[in-house]
């Protein structure tokens, strides 16, 4: 228990930070209007390619030995991929609707 309270003792500007981000990103998201938020959604998962490039550093930097770090690591870089390819997948599907048939 006494780690745990040091351990807040010496982050509590991050964990202020964190609890700060959790209301603002519940503010945010409570005020998008339903139609509109299948949209920003797909954006949001396209956008997430950081992910993908992050964990490929992650991966480079790792030690060749270190079997969890790299698994982590990849199973990182596939969800990444995952989600950036739906994204744009539901984005694609939500742009079809809009065109004029034939």
């Amino acid at each position: 228990m006494e780690n745990i309270l040091s351990y807040i003792a010496l982050h509590k500007e991050i964990i202020y930070f964190i609890i700060l981000s959790v209301f603002v990103g519940i503010e945010v998201i409570g005020r998008v209007p339903t139609v509109l938020h299948t949209p920003l959604m797909s954006g949001a998962n396209a956008i997430h390619g950081v992910v993908i490039v992050g964990a490929i550093i992650v991966m480079l930097d790792a030690d060749a030995t270190n079997i969890p770090a790299l698994a982590l690591g990849f199973i990182a870089v596939v969800l990444g991929t995952l989600n950036v390819v739906g994204g744009f997948v539901v984005t694609d599907r939500m742009l079809e609707m809009f065109k004029k048939k034939k």
